[in-house]
């Protein structure tokens, strides 16, 4: 009787296998980079609706103001963007967004907006002082658009 001693795999079905492991493995990674930036937007979104609530304390405690006026700048002395808390949390979006985020800020004395890239879609989420949040591709003095 004839005993076959060579026993494994030949190098042609070890290489199809790490190729296909391969495969697999980048999709597996794509999915969860669009899972993190998912979860990054979310963050952008919750930290932008903060805004709204520390914005209104604001407006009360400075005589029905947001304050000296600012075009596109989110540190402005002495306007609703100087607030530590909506400093912060502005500062929080653009860590959520990416290292290269810029927050575009708009405000007059009686309205505000603030709007953060998103790291998924690449649009903006934008959120104003009249409760408005959505995506946008610019910002007016006062609203989003």
């Amino acid at each position: 009787m004839f005993m076959n001693k060579n026993k494994g795999f030949t190098l042609i079905e070890l290489l199809v296998v790490i190729a296909i492991i391969g495969i697999l493995s980048s999709i597996v990674v794509s999915s969860v980079n669009q899972a993190r930036d998912k979860g990054n937007d979310a963050a952008i979104k919750a930290n932008l609706s903060g805004i709204r609530s520390q914005a209104a304390m604001y407006f009360d405690n400075n005589g029905q103001s947001y304050g000296a006026v600012s075009d596109n700048s989110c540190s402005v002395a002495g306007s609703v963007f100087a607030d530590t808390n909506i400093t912060s949390q502005i500062n929080a979006a653009k860590t959520a967004s990416g290292a290269a985020a810029v927050a575009t800020c708009y405000n007059t004395s009686t309205a505000w907006a603030v709007s953060v890239p998103l790291r998924a879609t690449g649009v903006s989420w934008c959120v104003d002082s009249t409760g408005k949040a959505a995506s946008s591709t610019a910002g007016s003095a006062s609203v989003c658009l």
